[in-house]
């Protein structure tokens, strides 16, 4: 986690965005529970009048609490889409910058480093790998805080209703996390693979076209071609692999 420090900076810069969205995701949380709460009263409502006999009341019961799940659904998915307007757009700022921070610094080193280093290794850095990046920027900070503050809601929910059910529900979570904690491992791994080769991929691709007089000259384009396929293949392959844990 250490080296996601650096982008605490970008966070602090769209702090007020962040913020905002923060305060979407728990009423959307809070709009997206209470539903589960009014079928509860609803048909408690129902089977007491069913009970009293007050049939003429069954109606009005019904389109009080099926208007509430409506109206609460309806808040839900405005402030969703707030909560993406805003967390997901400034992941998207941030992508911006980091693209550029990363152009102004490749411009800034030595003809040594770019001896050393492939330019479709580079290219990959400041495409493909600032999109990972963004990722974690957007759609992770925005799913952990919303499972976070969703979790929270729940359990308070939960226990409110009953504390032994509550508890017998929790007592798989334990091996659960343990579980999630090695597959994410095995996912992190592959998915540091699958990075990789796309560099290869990016870096053959290039340097096909950058020397294409070259390969056409020495009548190469047969071998090329089979090294940039079997290059895609192995990509493919480690695709499937990381999809295949992911699933």
């Amino acid at each position: 986690m250490k080296h996601l420090k650096y982008l605490n900076k970008f966070l602090w810069k769209y702090k007020a965005t962040l913020l905002l969205g923060l305060l979407f995701i728990v009423l959307t949380n809070i709009f997206a529970i209470y539903p589960a709460e009014f079928v509860r009263n609803a048909l408690d409502s129902l089977i007491e009048k069913l009970n009293n006999q007050e049939n003429e009341n069954i109606s009005l019961v019904l389109l009080k609490y099926g208007g509430l799940i409506v109206l609460f659904a309806i808040l839900k998915g405005i402030f969703l889409y707030m909560t993406r307007q805003t967390i997901i757009v400034m992941s998207r700022k941030i992508e911006f910058d980091l693209k550029n921070e990363v152009f102004d610094h490749y411009q800034k080193l030595s003809i040594g480093f770019y001896k050393i280093n492939k330019t479709g290794d580079l290219m990959n850095r400041i495409t493909e790998d600032i999109t990972k990046v963004r990722m974690y920027l957007g759609p992770a900070i925005m799913y952990s805080i919303n499972l976070s503050v969703l979790f929270s809601l729940v359990i308070y929910k939960m226990f409110a209703v009953s504390k032994i059910l509550s508890i017998f529900v929790l007592f798989p979570l334990p091996l659960l996390a343990i579980s999630v904690y090695f597959v994410s491992n095995r996912i992190n791994k592959k998915s540091e693979r699958v990075q990789a080769q796309l560099s290869t991929v990016t870096s053959i691709s290039q340097e096909s076209f950058s020397g294409i007089r070259i390969i056409k000259s020495f009548t190469n384009e047969e071998n090329t071609l089979k090294v940039f396929f079997n290059s895609c293949k192995e990509y493919t392959s480690r695709q499937i692999e990381l999809i295949k844990i992911e699933a």
